[in-house]
């Protein structure tokens, strides 16, 4: 299993960055797929999701408006669009797969992206 993030890097306030998961060695269409972030210092938080339908999609409240979660299971890759950046944003940002059973969640997940917004 491997999820590959990509697209990070600097940005200014204000600005855009898309991040690209490309995923393999699993059924990508069975999983619901989220990024996930924890700045130094703060704790971690969700910051979008998608179920593996595409029918439900979740965002953290300080990111709803701002980022936008897609998927594209032809290509096995989720992204996520990063509108209106903010200092706060910076972080280390993860995908993650989650597969839920009947009595655990199976997670894979990234090595990380740094995503730095700084003027």
């Amino acid at each position: 299993v491997q999820l590959a993030e990509s697209g990070g890097g600097l940005a200014q306030p204000g600005g855009s960055l898309r991040l690209s998961c490309a995923a393999s060695g699993f059924i990508f269409g069975d999983y619901s797929m989220s990024w996930a972030r924890q700045a130094p210092g703060k704790g971690f938080e969700w910051v979008a999701a998608i179920k593996d339908d595409g029918d439900e999609i979740f965002y953290g409240d300080s990111v709803k408006g701002r980022f936008t979660i897609s998927r594209a299971d032809a290509e096995s890759t989720v992204n996520l669009q990063m509108n209106g950046l903010k200092p706060e944003y910076t972080s280390v940002y993860w995908c993650a797969a989650q597969m839920d059973y009947p009595t655990e969640i199976k997670y894979y997940w990234g090595q990380g992206i740094q995503v730095t917004v700084s003027s």
